[in-house]
């Protein structure tokens, strides 16, 4: 069901090479009565993403619609859609709820709610949002919806924070850009990517449901099974550490920075792989694609880190490096391939910062990160308690902490709407959390993409230590 809000002709930003404005903004929710009330509890594996800033995601498509062909014909089959998606996903809908303890946090729906759908449309030019090379990152940024504010019950002061939010960005006669923003206390990247490729499925279908043959999702929470409390565990870790929410200003987060992707081939990687093996002598290794790529960024952003600020951080002791990976259908546990939630465990890998130092230290920081991925194999749940516990400790020590936004699994450039792949995908929160994002080459070369973002000088001084790093694994 579509609900229209009051038409709005505010302009979202105004940046130096184009304008975004917004054309309509409006609620969309599943068909009437066709979700019940549902209150759905959080597993050990939600509570986790509690203090994580919204996952943002855009999905950018080359098709020549004109504005008169948008509005009419696409538009609203993407509305009608969307809410047909919604229906399956029903939680998107719902709100994150935030009791006063000892009251458990928990996922409402009630019947008619709803997501906010932007429509909007930019005068530049799309080939600037396909670009790979160095780019200012307040603008992709006017390509997601706005974050809906959280609502506080005066009676009870109960926290209602929207889960989902959604964009649709019409380039005139070149492109149309898909842009969400969700909490990730709802869901992972695989499920939002399931999500979003149903939404893209029914579209295709023209919304006879009969047609679309992707699976639906498991939404069932009692599949993560919790015989030792680890829920209990982490509810009282953040209720300790005063149950903090992610509320930081982004913009302020955003000055001065720049975003680029970075694309290894599958040919530089499998070089990659041979060198590593080739500098580590100590015993089989675990070599994957994700853990030479990692390794390398890794390196190339503290080394560059150092040159920037002049090595100021040479009296932090430790880097750190979390380590993310799905469990569904993994590691001996029963979780079903398209279980809607979070499903994510990993580990916290330490290294030695004076070691970045030395010229072959990517073979000793892949080994590393090897070393963690192969001990998810005995305890990936246990070990997953300890590190979530070492958090706060590792934030306020001021070392240095990398996270991985996304993975080449989700195989997030299938998602077609009919109009083909799309030309870009990229994760937009990474300037934000200070992430990098991963996901597999739109080459369709077996190659990976790396996005980053930080301060000019640094993103300068990083691209030279990445092409300058590719040359020695020859």
């Amino acid at each position: 069901m579509i609900q229209l809000l009051p038409r709005s002709t505010s302009v979202l930003a105004r940046m130096s090479s184009h304008q975004v404005k917004v054309l309509e903004q409006c609620q969309i929710s599943p068909p009437p009565d066709s979700v019940p009330t549902t209150s759905l509890p959080f597993t050990f594996l939600d509570v986790t993403w509690m203090f994580c800033c919204p996952i943002q995601r855009i999905f950018l498509y080359q098709v020549p619609f004109s504005a008169a062909q948008f509005t009419d014909q696409v538009l609203p089959r993407l509305k009608k859609s969307l809410s047909l998606a919604l229906q399956r996903f029903f939680p998107f809908c719902g709100n994150f709820v935030c009791p006063p303890q000892p009251s458990e946090p928990h996922i409402l729906y009630n019947d008619g709610d709803s997501v906010q759908f932007l429509v909007a449309q930019s005068t530049g030019a799309l080939s600037e949002f396909l670009s790979d090379g160095l780019r200012d990152s307040k603008e992709i940024h006017t390509l997601v919806p706005p974050t809906p504010p959280t609502r506080i019950l005066d009676d009870t002061l109960v926290e209602l924070t929207p889960l989902l939010s959604v964009q649709v960005t019409l380039f005139p006669n070149s492109g149309l850009c898909i842009g969400i923003k969700y909490r990730h206390t709802v869901a992972d990247g695989m499920s939002s990517i399931h999500f979003v490729k149903t939404w893209a499925s029914i579209f295709q279908a023209n919304c006879d449901m009969s047609c679309v043959c992707i699976s639906l999702p498991v939404i069932d929470r009692g599949v993560i099974e919790d015989p030792k409390g680890n829920k209990d565990a982490m509810l009282g870790f953040w209720r300790a550490w005063g149950s903090p929410t992610w509320k930081e200003d982004a913009a302020a987060l955003m000055e001065d920075n720049v975003r680029a992707t970075f694309t290894l081939s599958r040919y530089e990687i499998e070089r990659m792989k041979k060198w590593v093996s080739a500098k580590c002598d100590n015993g089989p290794l675990h070599l994957s694609s994700f853990v030479v790529t990692t390794a390398f960024i890794w390196v190339c952003l503290i080394k560059s880190l150092d040159v920037v600020t002049n090595n100021a951080s040479k009296d932090v002791a430790q880097c750190h490096f979390g380590l993310a990976v799905d469990c569904r259908n993994r590691f001996g546990l029963a979780i079903p391939d398209t279980f809607f939630g979070n499903c994510i465990a990993g580990r916290i890998v330490s290294f030695p910062r004076g070691k970045f130092k030395e010229d072959d230290c990517v073979a000793p920081v892949a080994a590393a990160i090897g070393h963690s991925v192969q001990s998810l194999d005995s305890g990936v749940v246990d070990g997953y308690r300890n590190s979530f516990s070492k958090w706060p400790e590792l934030h306020e020590s001021g070392d240095d902490i990398l996270t991985v936004a996304g993975s080449p699994k989700l195989a997030q450039y299938d998602t077609n709407f009919g109009w083909g792949k799309p030309r870009k995908v990229e994760v937009v929160h990474i300037d934000i959390s200070g992430s990098i994002s991963l996901s597999e080459s739109r080459n369709g070369d077996g190659g990976l993409e790396v996005g980053v973002a930080r301060n000019r000088r640094q993103m300068e001084v990083f691209t030279s230590f990445f092409q300058q790093g590719l040359n020695q694994f020859v």
